[in-house]
């Protein structure tokens, strides 16, 4: 085994892994950019050596400093968790040629994985079974739309160099597919350095299943079992579970027999992923091969008892694998739900700014975190925006499920919009605890979650209201006590001669601006508020960032937190079906209009191409500029009828989140 590891990676598979060596009794050295010189697995490893800038070309991305940084610190191995270097085969060569052990797969299953095209070939040849597609190396536009065209619509372009949903694209006519190249080319190039494309015949409602293989350098391979990947929005993994919904013993041993020759096949060390398409009448294609750790190996740790980062650290060290096959077997049931800064009602696109709150849910061997973020830290542009990896246990699929729920509910975030809520909506789904389920399954679905989240919300309104006024009552009293115990001028306490003492509150809540009145007992406790007209009985206190209220008759205890990075001293609520955000807010606050005929930034990123002529007429909807953001691209599309006046940056500058982009005529 190894002294010390290098990780060349960031945030929870950096701390994953450091977890492992800390274990094992081996020295973990973390590296770090300008962005994360105060990240937690900075403070974790034993060590920590500064490769650059923010940005992961100038630091995680260049091999130069990486290899130089293993040299420095006397590194025996480097394991590169997943993303960045993880698949990169010129720089797994350069370790070999360092003398540093690559902690992942030889130069050879790299090259073979990494094109999709060739990694089809070798499939087809292993007698893997295969989507309809073209794998070849031309890539005349003319040449790929007649394949589409022969293959039948709908049909998916993929990067060859892809994965994560790069490159991408799903394309259900002939006349999307110019524009949809175009765009997948730009993301591939921007995402790999290659924008070589190959097209397949693309299965409506299948699901995504994946098989966890793991070989070493006497020979041996094993497979532990499968992975249900279905969940998905953007191609990106939301929720996974293993084992698989609906698999006969049968189904499972063909295709982790196939998964293993799969692997095989390329002589393949260390561990893997095989990816199929399941169709329901059980037939499965491969996919693609993933030659690192994938994001959701704990839901296999779950189900095996393993531990697949010390499977790594032992392969990689030539020794054999710790188990075979037959004494490996499942155990339960486990889930994985990704909770990213994400605004899932402004279609998902990623969020940044600092996490002011961060209350983990009770964790046990049966619910477990994997994240490399905390309070105070920063969701920069830079990076994925992954918080971290909530991962559960049951002893079978509906305990698992039910616990799940439990701890997203209790899992509470403050300062950034994540995507938690929506995750307990998917979890709560009678669809999905129904075992029915596809790949399409968000999509199709989104809309009436959406739609039953705002329900939620609407019915819950006036309660949140009142307990929102609770908490900013509750904090501006403190604070006047703070000021001056002594003085009944800093009372806010709205006595009335011969009435019930009152007091007006202006309220930010949500996304309006609203007035509320707060009626008060003798002692000064809260009584009621009055919301438009309606009358809501409230009594209740605050206390170590916990409302306890009685509304209207019955008993609430939720938590909240200040957000500080609100201009208007703004705090969340985290009740039991929403995440509540309001604010005290200024008169002056409540008549801020705005700007009619600009178009801003949805967040800080790059603008990729201005895809229109200022003055040429446009309809609704058509793209205007494209943007790119945290890996993804974002279309900025015309509001109405009407013509670019004039765009306010040029291609490959960078904007900041808000900033007006373009001046917009609408069609007079």
């Amino acid at each position: 085994m190894f002294n010390s590891v290098l990780i060349a990676n960031r945030g929870e598979i950096a701390c994953r892994v450091i977890r492992t060596l800390r274990r094992l009794g081996i020295r973990s050295i973390a590296v770090y950019s300008d962005a994360d010189r105060n990240a937690l697995h900075v403070e974790m490893a034993d060590d920590a050596i500064y490769l650059g800038g923010a940005a992961a070309s100038e630091s995680y991305l260049d091999v130069d400093k990486v290899i130089a940084a293993a040299k420095q610190s006397g590194a025996d191995a480097i394991h590169p968790g997943y993303g960045f270097l993880s698949e990169n085969a010129g720089f797994c060569q350069r370790c070999d040629e360092a003398g540093i052990v690559f902690i992942g797969p030889p130069v050879g299953a790299i090259e073979a994985m990494g094109s999709k095209s060739m990694s089809k070939r070798i499939m087809a040849e292993a007698g893997v079974p295969l989507l309809p597609g073209y794998h070849g190396d031309d890539q005349d536009e003319a040449l790929l739309r007649n394949t589409a065209a022969d293959i039948g619509y709908p049909v998916l372009l993929k990067a060859s160099a892809g994965g994560g949903g790069k490159g991408m694209r799903i394309i259900w006519s002939e006349s999307e597919f110019s524009d949809a190249l175009a765009g997948a080319k730009r993301e591939a190039t921007k995402a790999f350095g290659d924008d070589k494309m190959l097209v397949e015949k693309y299965l409506t409602g299948p699901r995504h299943v994946e098989v966890q293989v793991f070989c070493d350098s006497h020979g041996n391979g094993v497979h532990l079992f499968e992975r249900d990947c279905s969940l998905q929005r953007r191609h990106q993994k939301v929720i996974e579970e293993a084992p698989a919904p609906k698999m006969t013993d049968t189904l499972r041993q063909t295709m982790g027999d196939a998964a293993v020759q799969a692997a095989k096949a390329i002589n393949y060390c260390g561990a893997g992923t095989v990816e199929f398409l399941l169709a329901d009448s059980g037939e499965f294609y491969f996919m693609e091969m993933n030659t690192r750790l994938q994001v959701e190996h704990p839901v296999t740790e779950m189900i095996t008892g393993q531990d697949l980062v010390e499977w790594q650290l032992q392969v990689a060290s030539g020794g054999e694998l710790p188990k075979n096959q037959e004494q490996l077997a499942i155990n339960g049931h486990a889930f994985e739900a990704r909770i990213y800064a994400e605004d899932t009602d402004n279609q998902f696109l990623p969020q940044t700014g600092r996490v002011d709150h961060f209350q983990l849910p009770e964790l046990s061997d049966h619910v477990r975190i994997d994240s490399g973020v905390r309070a105070g830290d920063d969701i920069s542009v830079y990076y994925d925006p992954m918080i971290a990896k909530l991962v559960v246990w049951g002893p079978d699929r509906r305990s698992a499920l039910r616990r799940l729920g439990k701890a997203l509910s209790e899992y509470h975030i403050g300062g950034v919009t994540t995507n938690r809520r929506f995750l307990q909506q998917l979890a709560a789904s009678e669809d999905f605890a129904a075992e029915q389920f596809d790949t399409g399954f968000i999509d199709s679905h989104l809309e009436t979650l959406h739609s039953e989240a705002a329900a939620q919300r609407d019915t819950d309104r006036q309660r949140d209201m009142a307990l929102a006024a609770l908490v900013l009552l509750s904090e501006q009293h403190s604070h006047s006590l703070d000021a001056n115990t002594a003085s009944p001028w800093a009372s806010q306490f709205g006595w009335r001669l011969n009435a019930p003492a009152q007091q007006t509150l202006r309220m930010h809540f949500g996304e309006d601006a609203i007035n509320l009145v707060a009626e008060f007992n003798r002692d000064e406790s809260l009584s009621c508020v009055y919301i438009d007209g309606i009358t809501v009985n409230i009594s209740g206190h605050c206390a170590d960032n916990t409302v306890f209220a009685e509304v209207d008759g019955r008993r609430y205890q939720f938590a909240y937190c200040r957000e500080a990075g609100s201009e208007q001293d703004g705090y969340c609520l985290f009740t039991d079906r929403a995440d509540v955000k309001f604010s005290a807010v200024d008169v002056d606050f409540l008549h801020a209009e705005d700007s009619a005929g600009e178009l801003t930034a949805p967040m800080n990123g790059t603008i990729v191409s201005l895809l229109v002529e200022p003055g040429t007429a446009v309809k609704k909807g058509t793209p205007l500029l494209v943007m790119e953001a945290m890996k993804m691209e974002h279309s900025i599309a015309a509001p109405e009828d009407g013509a670019v006046a004039e765009f306010f940056f040029a291609a490959g500058q960078l904007v900041e989140g808000g900033a007006e982009l373009l001046r917009f005529e609408e069609q007079s």
